[in-house]
């Protein structure tokens, strides 16, 4: 088990950028898949990016062409560079992991993450 702590969430205009950090407990390098996940008030958790064994990024539609997802193994650090913000992009964030050795490394599955972090706020207003 990892655990997962999150930082640079906060409040930006429109058209505005922030970068989400996401810490781990202890090495992630080889030994976990890792992806962000967000959640509006009133609505489902969704996925927003994840990152394959080989690290290749993959990314929802509502986030496609603004998000970048990235991570230093040497930190044990996950990001999520996030552009071009929009209202609907507020929400709670969260990273979370799973085995590297899981056949779901990468998926968008949600049920396939065994350790999740708290989530900063993101709020995003005009």
């Amino acid at each position: 088990q990892v655990q997962l702590v999150e930082s640079g969430g906060g409040s930006v205009q429109t058209g505005g950028s922030l970068r989400l950090y996401c810490v781990a407990s202890r090495s992630i390098y080889n030994q976990y898949c890792l992806a962000w996940f967000r959640q509006a008030p009133g609505k489902e958790r969704e996925t927003v990016a994840s990152l394959t064994r080989a690290d290749t990024p993959y990314y929802s539609a509502a986030v496609e062409g603004r998000f970048t997802i990235s991570r230093d193994a040497a930190k044990s650090e996950l990001y999520l560079q996030m552009s071009s913000l929009k209202a609907e992009d507020t929400a709670m964030y969260y990273c979370a992991a799973q085995p590297r050795s899981s056949d779901y490394c990468g998926s968008f599955r949600q049920d396939r993450y065994n350790d999740w972090g708290q989530g900063p706020q993101v709020t995003v207003s005009s």
